[in-house]
């Protein structure tokens, strides 16, 4: 399966924050939007890093409240790992779990295309299961 497929069914709707927003304004975007981490971008379409809750509740542990003023660049992950529509879903879940990343954008043309979070990744792979499982014990009833 490749994420373009994901994407489909997900939609390509992607929450950004702006690299000067202070963290308050991004703790505001999290909770509006129920998400887990939201793609640090100037336009909207490039990217500049990506900020979750883990590194809010880290750099909140280090820093204390002062933490919550300061702009958003201070605590975003700038090296990020991306992916395009054509990616593999197996060889993505594997570069999620072996670098620790929970939330991958999905770049076509050098634009923002859309996200995918571990939970999508582990929802395709139960759906190619299931439909695997129903072909064998279609197979099997004949």
């Amino acid at each position: 399966m490749r994420i373009g497929t994901i994407l489909k069914g997900k939609g390509t709707g992607v929450v950004t924050v702006s690299p000067q927003a202070t963290v308050t304004e991004l703790l505001a975007r999290l909770a509006e939007f129920n998400v887990g981490a939201v793609v640090v971008s100037e336009d909207g379409e490039t990217i500049a890093g990506i900020v979750s809750e883990r590194d809010v509740v880290r750099r909140l542990h280090e820093l204390g409240a002062a933490v919550l003023g300061q702009p958003v660049s201070t605590i975003m992950t700038s090296d990020v790992r991306s992916c395009t529509p054509d990616a593999n879903v197996e060889e993505l879940r594997r570069t999620m779990t072996d670098h620790r990343v929970r939330h991958v954008p999905v770049v076509r043309g050098g634009r923002l295309a859309g996200i995918v979070s571990i939970g999508d990744v582990v929802k395709s792979a139960i759906e190619e299961l299931e439909t695997e499982k129903d072909a064998l014990v279609g197979y099997l009833h004949g």
